[in-house]
């Protein structure tokens, strides 16, 4: 299966509370519901194309218990991000769930260690697509082991100055191609990134014309 990651972002990288006040109040954080003003038809129509392709979920436990006691509430048939939520194959990363007490129906795994691993298990387990929604602590993991066969962010024209940031926990550069972009009315840009090299470049000037000269690096490992 190819793990893919869909994340509300701002402009300066915050992805923390994006659907309600009382979300995600972690260190403090007050903003939570900035994604509601931003979210017209153009964003609603790529977010349901990204359950269109849901094969099965995974979720760390904080989104997972969040998801858990909302989505089952939904019950609209006609709803495409409920009805993929509330019926799609659910693993949760978490060293405290005990499957037998998830309370969302269709958790099929709780995976407690081992958990890069687990998760390549996973991947190689059938085709379609693994989905990661939000999910902040266990993003950062997939990006660190390289994990990620796509990233889809949705970034909103709005900055908050502080809270869990989508590329917190990066500790080296990353290189990604953008597969697709959608500008919505609301200004939120909708990207499908897919994992690439890292490059940087310098301008030299040849012949009395300025060029870009790629860069060789040793020092990315």
């Amino acid at each position: 299966m190819r793990l893919v990651a869909h994340e509300f972002m701002t402009l300066d990288g915050v992805m923390q509370g994006p659907g309600g006040r009382d979300e995600d109040t972690e260190g403090g954080f007050r903003w939570g519901g900035w994604v509601a003003p931003g979210f017209d038809e153009a964003v609603g129509e790529v977010v349901s194309g990204w359950f269109e392709r849901t094969d099965a979920l995974l979720f760390g436990r904080r989104t997972y218990d969040m998801m858990a006691g909302y989505w089952p509430q939904v019950t609209d048939t006609a709803d495409p991000v409920a009805q993929r939520l509330n019926t799609a194959p659910k693993h949760v990363v978490s060293t405290t769930l005990r499957l037998d007490e998830a309370p969302w129906s269709g958790t099929a795994s709780v995976i407690a260690d081992d958990v890069p691993e687990r998760i390549r298990a996973l991947k190689a387990s059938g085709e379609g697509e693994l989905q990661v929604h939000g999910s902040w602590r266990l993003l950062q993991t997939l990006m660190a082991e390289r994990l990620l066969d796509e990233l889809r962010l949705i970034v909103f024209p709005v900055v908050l100055g502080s809270g869990k940031r989508v590329f917190d926990g990066a500790d080296r550069p990353a290189g990604f191609e953008v597969a697709d972009a959608r500008v919505a009315p609301s200004g939120a840009v909708a990207m499908s990134l897919t994992p690439a090299p890292f490059r940087t470049a310098t301008y030299e000037v040849v012949d009395g014309r300025e060029v870009m000269v790629d860069q060789e690096r040793d020092d990315l490992d």
